[in-house]
């Protein structure tokens, strides 16, 4: 009888470690439930004023207190000016870019329901045009230890393979989906469209989807929806095509803590828009109503 009862504790013991097995943030706390944790670490963002609002999905890497948040560049064109300004010391003209804050918002809730929600203006410290770049972005919280929470990316050199369970959080239609998770699989990987590789996924998205994460079933983050064709057709930036564009523009301390985290008068030294003057516009492009139709690989 007592050989039995040693057996079963054993067992159980066993059970638990395997039933409960926790994954970690890079800080190395352990997470135990992973769509609290996708929660945590999703906001939504709002670029613009007025009825000109778009909204769409940001993911927070937080690094010794402060908030850097990834979305896709389109999420954020409204808020992108240009002018012309004259050099005092050659009298040549430029077109300098400039953006606005956005608003980082984070969805609160207890016992099952949202119970309010914390905003914090965003500044933008790199941009990449959405229709001959990258369409990526990289936000800066002004507020330090807005949340502790932090994503953890994919490290393998191996690409996830068609067929991997999936999952996405994010603002599914805007502020009102908040914090929504669906599930998928990879569908396909390398998908090329204008000279730019993507993967493709099943997981449901919306408008109001953009910029938010795509995860492997235990919180790694494999890459950033962007465009889709259909709630169940959908391409995400690989984070392999997030990390090299990350390195370019001299921000992959956001995404790999083994970088240190520059100077802010080095920081600040590039520009913030990588497209430079070349694809600079004397008119703000307009941003985009979550109420937008999908039509073929639409932004979403």
């Amino acid at each position: 009888m007592r050989q039995l009862l040693i057996v079963a504790v054993i067992l159980g013991l066993a059970a638990c470690a395997i039933g409960d097995q926790p994954t970690t943030q890079p800080s190395g706390k352990a997470v135990r439930n992973v769509p609290q944790y996708l929660q945590d670490i999703s906001v939504t963002i709002h670029a613009g004023t007025g009825l000109n609002v778009a909204q769409g999905s940001g993911v927070i890497k937080t690094r010794d207190g402060v908030n850097y948040v990834w979305t896709a560049a389109h999420v954020l064109s409204g808020l992108r000016t240009t002018r012309t300004v004259i050099d005092p010391k050659t009298g040549a003209t430029k077109t300098a870019v400039e953006f606005s804050d956005a608003k980082v918002v984070k969805e609160l809730t207890e016992n099952g329901r949202a119970v309010g929600r914390l905003e914090m203006d965003a500044e933008v410290l790199r941009y990449s045009d959405p229709d001959n770049g990258e369409d990526l972005a990289l936000m800066r919280i002004r507020k330090r230890n807005f949340v502790s929470a932090s994503v953890e990316f994919w490290t393998k050199v191996e690409i996830p393979p068609v067929m991997t369970r999936l999952v996405h959080c994010g603002s599914l239609l805007g502020q009102m989906g908040s914090n929504s998770i669906t599930t998928g699989i990879m569908s396909q990987i390398g998908r090329v469209r204008n000279n730019f590789v993507f993967d493709q996924t099943t997981c449901t998205a919306f408008p109001g989807s953009s910029g938010g994460g795509v995860y492997t079933e235990d919180g790694k983050y494999v890459g950033m929806i962007t465009r889709g064709a259909g709630e169940g057709f959908n391409l995400i930036v690989p984070i392999r095509r997030i990390r090299s564009w990350a390195k370019k523009v001299k921000v992959e301390f956001a995404i790999d803590d083994s970088v240190s985290v520059p100077a802010e008068d080095v920081l600040k030294a590039q520009p913030v828009d990588d497209a430079g003057s070349a694809f600079a516009s004397p008119t703000t492009q307009p941003a985009r109503s979550v109420k937008v139709e999908l039509n073929t690989m639409e932004k979403k």
